[in-house]
């Protein structure tokens, strides 16, 4: 342990890399799990909470940790695959610690907790020895003060708060991919979750659905009125909010339908009127749809978005207006690859690729999966019997049907 910092603190560990002794990667680190006993005595550090292939939440005792540093954990590699289960004495750092409101003794500062750091003490044990502590705004300020106190310092480290706050959850959240922060979610204490889901912007709770299990989708749209859950479901890709709303209740459904906006409303509805498993049924409505008179410019323009997916970012769809879906008659698409070596000023349309058949609505699970595998796509455009764009499936759109229900939340590793 000689290269181990003498302090470590959780948030910058959250999303470290997990290494076994031959260098590959074997998870990232999500939390930190540590016994409280009281408020005077430095809590042990029990293990971390580790992501591996599959999101799935193992526990990784300290015990197996070799070393730390700036951008990696190291362990002895004998990691125990079982999924990672609280027990009632357990505290995690970051979903449970953080945002907790304590007072410094000393002083009477009351704030809430932004960071803790860790060291080994002694007898080579993990504690928590210090607490970084924000106070709330003043005036014109942004932020607060902020005090960094050793553990015994404080007041209020053991009380459990109803009302606990998510402020510095949700920044530590902020930094991670959709998918890593709904894993995050997904695990976290209900009254927790509640907290973090009020606090989260309508975009990024959208964006957090759409890597969640159906179930906690469902949970989740749940705590919200309905004038925020058709926000919400504004936000989401059309497809994704059409596979939720089709989740829900009838008449639920039919109440948040009539809240969104009829725009939006109408895109899922369409999307919703196919049979399961089709083409129509898993493409997104809103590819990037230009004009016959657009540049290559203006293409690489709409694909620099990024809020688009890779897959969505591949093509792009050049048809008569409308351009909104249905559009008007479709003339093809143009890969990006493509239009890398044409002069910024040449018409899309004199770069389209004839040689593919176009997928129908109704076309079946396999068959969109053999069209992708023919032509080597990633994304490939579904088109009625009147030629009009529909919309676009992408190979994301495809694995999210073809792999078993709910393998977001199933144990999958590497055999």
């Amino acid at each position: 342990m000689s290269t181990t910092p003498v302090r470590v603190y959780a948030a910058r560990l959250v999303g470290l890399p997990i290494f076994d002794p031959q260098g590959d990667q074997v998870g990232k680190v999500r939390d930190l799990v540590v016994a409280i006993r009281s408020e005077g005595s430095q809590p042990r550090v029990l293990g971390m909470v580790g992501e591996v292939f599959g999101r799935r939440r193992i526990f990784v005792p300290m015990t197996r940790v070799t070393n730390i540093d700036s951008g990696q954990v190291y362990t002895t590699g004998l990691l125990n695959m079982r999924r990672f289960e609280q027990r009632s004495t357990e505290t995690l750092v970051v979903g449970q610690l953080f945002d907790r409101s304590v007072t410094i003794t000393a002083s009477g500062v009351t704030g809430t907790i932004y960071d803790v750091g860790m060291e080994q003490a002694r007898n080579r044990d993990w504690v928590l020895s210090r607490i970084a502590i924000r106070e709330p705004a003043k005036g014109l300020r942004r932020r607060g003060q902020t005090h960094v106190v050793e553990w015994g310092e404080v007041q209020g480290l053991t009380r459990r708060e109803p009302t606990q706050g998510a402020t510095q959850l949700i920044q530590a959240l902020n930094e991670l991919r959709p998918a890593d922060a709904a894993s995050v979610i997904h695990d976290l204490p209900p009254e927790r979750r509640t907290a973090v889901v009020a606090a989260l912007t309508d975009e990024r709770l959208a964006d957090v659905l759409e890597e969640l299990p159906e179930e906690d989708q469902v949970e989740i749209l749940g705590l919200l009125d309905g004038e925020r859950a058709a926000d919400v479901l504004e936000e989401m890709d059309p497809d994704d909010a059409a596979d939720l709303i089709a989740e829900l209740p009838p008449e639920t459904a039919e109440t948040l339908l009539q809240l969104m906006e009829p725009d939006e409303a109408e895109d899922v509805k369409r999307l919703m009127s196919y049979v399961e498993n089709t083409a129509g049924a898993m493409m997104t409505s809103e590819p990037v749809i230009l004009g016959p008179d657009a540049t290559v410019a203006d293409a690489l323009a709409h694909v620099r978005n990024p809020d688009l997916t890779p897959a969505l970012a591949a093509l792009v769809y050049v048809c008569r207006p409308p351009l909104e879906t249905p559009t008007g008659r479709f003339l093809g698409v143009a890969h990006i690859q493509r239009l890398l070596r044409e002069p910024p000023s040449t018409l899309v349309a004199g770069a389209l690729d004839e040689s593919m058949e176009n997928l129908r609505p109704e076309a079946t699970i396999d068959e969109v999966a053999a069209h992708l595998a023919t032509y080597n796509l990633v994304a490939a455009p579904v088109v009625d019997e009147n030629s009009h764009l529909l919309g676009a499936v992408t190979v994301d759109d495809l694995l999210d049907h073809m792999l078993p229900e709910n393998w977001r939340d199933r144990a999958v590793r590497h055999g």
